[in-house]
C-alpha cells in the first residue's frame, strides 16, 4: 500500500478551495487551554465530555492564529519534504502488544502547522512529544540543525493487521485541516472525509476548520475488536467543535462519529459529514483533451442518496466546464455517499493508481438530522492530482452563537456495495453528442433479481427532462449480456439566446431524471443527471 502522505499530497498540491475562488485557509496550531479545560482535567478519567467542554469554552473567546513553524520547513518543496521519513521502529505502541501502532507526519511543505497530540491510557492523559529523533533526515542532512528538538507533528497515521495477520498496514490517516481518510481490506487510498465544511462554493469564500488537538485512547487488553477511539478538537474563525471517532478496521472500515459544534459567529452554510474526491473523466464523458490512453480516471464515479421517503437517487459525477452545484432536498435523510461503483480494472488500465481499488464512502446518520439538503459540488479540473468533487449535508437550522449543533453518524469505507441500494441500481451511464443540439444517453440497470426474471418480463422507463430541452425518443429493453435492462433516450436542446449560442457556458444545466417500473410494482433507483448544451 502506498504511503498516505504521497497520496494525500497528490490532491493537496492545489487545494480544493482554490478552484472556486475561495479564501486561503488560516489554520490553527497549538492551543494553550485555560485552567479547568480538557487538557488539565486530571482529577477524573478523561472522556469525550472533556473535549466537548473545551470546545464550548473556546467558542466564547476569539479565534487565535497559530504560531509559525520554522522558516526552513516553510520553504520545503514536495520532493524534499518526502525525503524526511518517519522511522518505523520508533512507532508509538510499536514495541507493545497493542494491535495498533501510530506514526507521525513531519511538518513542512503544505503542512505548515502542527497539532497537539495526547494518549489516554486507563483514563489518564499523557502528551505525545514528537521530536527529530523519530525521523530519518539522511537525505536532507542540512535540515535538522535548523530545527528545534521538538518539532511537533502535522498529523498521524494508524497501522494495524488489516490485510494479513503478520503485517501492520496503514489504514487511517489524519492530515491537513480536518481531512482524514481510511481504507478497508484490500483497498488503496482514494477519497477523503472532513470534520466540517463552511461556506463551500459560496461567493464569499470557504473557511476551513482544523483539527488542532487529538487524544488517542489506548485500547484495553482484549478490547481491540471494539476499535480505536480518537477524540479531536476542531477550531476556526467561525466555530469550534468536539469530535469522537471510534474506528474499526476490516472488510469494511467503520467509523462511528460523534460531533458537537459551537458557533462563534453566524454562518451562512455549514456542511455536515463532507466528502471530497476526484473525477477527471469516465464512461459518461464526451471525448476531450482531458483524456489520455486510460479509459477512465476517477476516485469516485457518483453520488448516492437515500431519502426519508425511501427513494434512492444516483447522480453520476462529471467534470464540468464551469462550477456545477446540485442540491437535493433530504428531510429525515437515511444516508448519502460518494461511491466508486466501477471496480473492474479493465475500465481503468492503470497498474499504478489502481482506481478500481479506491474505497466508496457511505454516511449513515445516527438519529434524526432534521430538515436539510444534500449538496454536490463539481469543479472543472484538467489533472487527476486535484480534488474536484464534494458532497455534504446542509441543515436548514440557523447556525449562530448560542445554538450548538449535534450530528452523529457512521462512516463506512467499503468496496462499492451491492446492498446500496438493495434493489435495482444503475451500473453505467454513457453519452454521445450526435450534433450540437442534441444528446444521446445509454443507462444500464442491474440488480440481483433481474437475471432471474422470465424472458417476457418488462420494465417501463419513466424519463423526465427539465426546462431547456425535450425528450426526442426513448427505448427500454433487456440487456442480453448482463441480464439487466438498458434504457436509451435522446434529448434535443431548446431555446437559448444569441449570447448563449456564442457562449454556451452561459446556459443553465438541464436536469434529467429516469427510473424503471417493473411488473411487480417495484422501482429502480432514480438516475439523475445535469447536462449543459455545448459542455461535456
Amino acid at each position: 500500500m502506498k504511503n498516505a502522505a504521497d497520496v494525500l499530497v497528490r490532491f493537496k498540491r492545489t487545494p480544493f478551495y482554490k478552484y472556486i475562488g475561495l479564501l486561503t485557509v488560516v489554520a490553527v496550531l497549538t492551543w494553550a487551554p485555560a485552567p479547568g479545560s480538557a487538557a488539565q482535567a486530571a482529577a477524573k478519567p478523561f472522556t469525550f465530555e472533556n473535549v466537548e467542554q473545551a470546545a464550548k469554552e473556546m467558542a466564547t473567546v476569539p479565534f487565535q492564529a497559530p504560531p509559525a513553524i520554522p522558516e526552513a520547513l516553510h520553504k520545503l518543496d514536495y520532493d524534499t519534504w518526502r525525503k524526511i521519513r518517519f522511522l518505523p521502529d520508533r512507532a508509538f505502541w510499536g514495541k507493545s502488544k497493542s494491535p495498533y501502532e501510530i506514526q507521525f507526519f513531519h511538518p513542512g511543505f503544505l503542512y505548515d502547522r502542527t497539532v497537539k497530540l495526547h494518549v489516554i491510557d486507563g483514563g489518564k492523559v499523557e502528551p505525545l512529544a514528537v521530536t527529530k529523533a523519530l525521523f530519518d533526515y539522511s537525505q536532507v542532512k542540512d535540515l535538522p540543525d535548523q530545527l528545534p528538538t521538538e518539532i511537533g507533528a502535522a498529523g498521524f497515521r494508524v497501522h494495524t493487521a488489516i490485510n494479513t495477520p503478520t503485517y501492520l498496514d496503514e489504514f487511517v490517516v489524519f492530515l491537513g485541516a480536518s481531512y482524514f481518510r481510511a481504507v478497508a481490506k484490500g483497498q488503496g487510498y482514494g477519497l477523503s472525509a472532513r470534520g466540517l465544511a463552511i461556506n463551500t462554493a459560496e461567493p464569499e469564500g470557504e473557511e476551513f476548520p482544523w483539527f488542532r488537538e487529538f487524544w488517542i485512547v489506548k485500547p484495553a487488553p482484549g478490547k481491540a475488536a471494539k476499535g480505536l477511539t480518537v477524540y479531536a478538537l476542531l477550531d476556526s474563525n467561525s466555530l469550534t467543535g468536539a469530535y469522537a471517532f471510534t474506528i474499526t478496521p476490516g472488510r469494511e472500515t467503520v467509523m462511528d462519529v460523534t460531533s458537537r459544534v459551537f458557533p462563534r459567529t453566524p454562518i451562512k452554510k455549514i456542511g455536515i459529514a463532507p466528502l471530497t474526491s476526484m473525477f477527471l473523466y469516465g464512461e459518461n464523458s464526451l471525448p476531450g483533451s482531458r483524456m489520455d490512453w486510460r479509459p477512465e480516471v476517477h476516485d469516485s464515479d457518483g453520488l448516492l442518496v437515500h431519502f426519508g421517503s425511501g427513494e434512492w437517487l444516483w447522480r453520476p459525477a462529471v467534470n464540468p466546464a464551469t462550477l456545477l452545484t446540485s442540491s437535493f432536498e433530504a428531510d429525515n435523510l437515511k444516508g448519502f455517499g460518494l461511491l466508486e461503483r466501477d471496480t473492474d480494472f479493465t475500465n481503468f488500465q492503470d497498474t499504478e493508481a489502481r482506481y478500481e481499488k479506491r474505497p466508496s464512502l457511505w454516511v449513515e446518520p445516527r438519529g434524526d438530522w432534521g430538515p436539510g439538503r444534500v449538496e454536490m459540488v463539481l469543479i472543472p479540473s484538467e489533472q487527476e492530482i486535484h480534488d474536484n468533487v464534494a458532497a455534504y449535508f446542509v441543515p436548514k437550522q440557523v447556525v449562530a452563537p448560542g445554538s450548538p449543533l449535534r450530528f452523529d453518524y457512521r462512516l463506512r469505507w467499503l468496496t462499492a456495495p451491492a446492498d446500496l441500494p438493495p434493489g435495482v441500481r444503475v451500473t453505467s451511464t454513457r453519452s454521445s453528442q450526435p450534433d450540437k443540439n442534441s444528446r444521446f444517453f445509454v443507462v444500464d440497470f442491474q440488480g440481483d433479481k433481474l437475471p432471474a426474471l422470465p424472458p417476457t418480463a418488462t420494465a417501463e422507463a419513466v424519463v423526465s427532462v427539465g426546462p431547456g430541452a425535450k425528450l426526442l425518443s426513448q427505448q427500454c429493453f433487456r440487456n442480453p449480456v448482463t441480464g439487466g435492462f438498458r434504457l436509451t433516450f435522446a434529448i434535443g436542446f431548446e431555446g437559448g439566446s444569441t449570447l448563449q449560442d456564442i457562449l454556451p457556458e452561459k446556459r443553465e444545466a438541464i436536469e434529467l431524471r429516469a427510473f424503471l417500473k417493473f411488473d411487480d410494482k417495484s422501482v429502480s433507483e432514480t438516475w439523475s443527471y445535469a447536462v449543459t448544451p455545448g459542455k461535456s
